[in-house]
């Protein structure tokens, strides 16, 4: 089986290029399907790969093997960063929805046949793909791919962030870039779920967006009273686990920073090493790629780390897993569902027009590949 599929490049001059590789599909094993791709989102974890740190507005047309490319340039110090990728072809997309049109000899695999799912595990962006049957969740028969092709990567790091939460031992969450899709699904679960929240957007309207969905918490980054707010909605919370989509600048630095005033409060004799209340800002993403900035005025009992879903789910473990993938099922189209501001095709993906749009990364921009 013959497919059309998204690969991207760096090259040595300093430049990273999107194309189209017709490829070969392989036919699946026992325990493996074949998925006629329907429907792929373009999240900011595939534009990383994509594009890196490109210069978006360097965006212009090219041609690879008879199809259509992208080319962009890419700045000097992110080359450097970038020196492993040089010359390799990577498959691009993280997640999908389509049909099982192919399935292998177990009885496990056979029982998806003619099947709606959703799939993980990269190279989405092609019109099939053939995974292990651990690698697809089945979906109701009224799900339509649009409103499965995006229930892994953010629903599952949401309920990723609640579990984190329940395992580590907190008791309430700040999330950074709270007016995303991924934030507008974590404000509703844990709304269902009575988990107190700090929502950390940075305009006004998008403290309306989420104040008309419900949220209690929610603080501007970029108004002059911020931290005011955020030290006033950190006291209500308690909340002492931060998961920052941010990344650089000194954002988590201010979290932080709030936390241990709101601790310190908490606290009913003084000491001179801060509060013992333990601290956690987790990024697991990049919409900032500038250093992260760290003052460490928040004591001694704090900790800054990265977070990915695949080593959480890892970490949790299969009933874990299961189950929070039940829930997304069960939920897809209230809690967890997406919107999309783009439809394009997958030939339309690597042309200057859509790659300029669906390539700056904001709240409220977020393209759909559909087949």
């Amino acid at each position: 089986m013959k497919s059309l599929q998204m690969q991207s490049c760096v090259h040595s001059e300093g430049t990273i290029e999107c194309a189209l590789f017709e490829v070969d599909i392989p036919t699946p094993g026992d325990n493996e399907v074949m998925v006629k791709i329907e429907a792929s989102p373009i999240n900011p974890s595939d534009l990383g790969l994509m594009f890196g740190a490109a210069d978006v507005d360097s965006i212009r047309a090219s041609e690879r093997n008879g199809h259509p490319s992208i080319v962009l340039d890419v700045p000097a110090p992110a080359m450097r960063a970038m020196a492993t990728r040089i010359g390799e072809w990577l498959p691009v997309g993280n997640e999908a929805c389509g049909t099982v049109v192919e399935a292998g000899a177990s009885p496990e695999a056979q029982a998806l046949l003619g099947k709606r799912v959703a799939l993980f595990g990269g190279e989405m962006y092609s019109d099939y793909r053939t995974v292990s049957i651990f690698q697809v969740i089945p979906l109701l028969d009224s799900t339509t791919p649009e409103e499965g092709a995006s229930c892994f990567v953010n629903p599952m790091t949401a309920l990723g962030f609640v579990e984190t939460m329940k395992m580590e031992g907190h008791k309430a969450i700040v999330h950074t870039a709270a007016a995303s899709n991924l934030g507008q699904m974590l404000n509703r679960i844990c709304l269902n779920d009575g988990i107190p929240l700090v929502n950390v957007v940075r305009s006004e309207e998008q403290v309306a967006l989420l104040k008309g969905q419900g949220a209690e918490h929610v603080v501007n980054s970029s108004a002059d009273d911020f931290n005011e707010q955020l030290s006033t909605a950190l006291n209500a919370t308690g909340a002492t686990l931060a998961f920052d989509a941010i990344g650089g600048g000194r954002l988590g630095n201010a979290i932080l920073m709030a936390m241990e005033a709101a601790a310190v409060e908490r606290m009913t004799e003084w000491s001179r090493y801060g509060s013992n209340e333990y601290k956690q800002l987790y990024i697991y993403g990049a919409l900032d790629l500038a250093p992260t900035t760290l003052n460490r005025g928040y004591g001694f009992s704090w900790g800054i780390g990265g977070w990915l879903l695949t080593p959480f789910m890892m970490k949790a473990g299969r009933e874990v897993v299961e189950r929070m993938q039940a829930r997304v099922v069960a939920e897809l189209t209230t809690t967890f569902a997406s919107s999309y501001s783009d439809r394009i095709s997958l030939a339309d993906s690597v042309t200057p027009s859509a790659g300029a749009k669906y390539g700056v990364r904001r709240t409220g921009q977020k393209a759909l590949i559909t087949f």
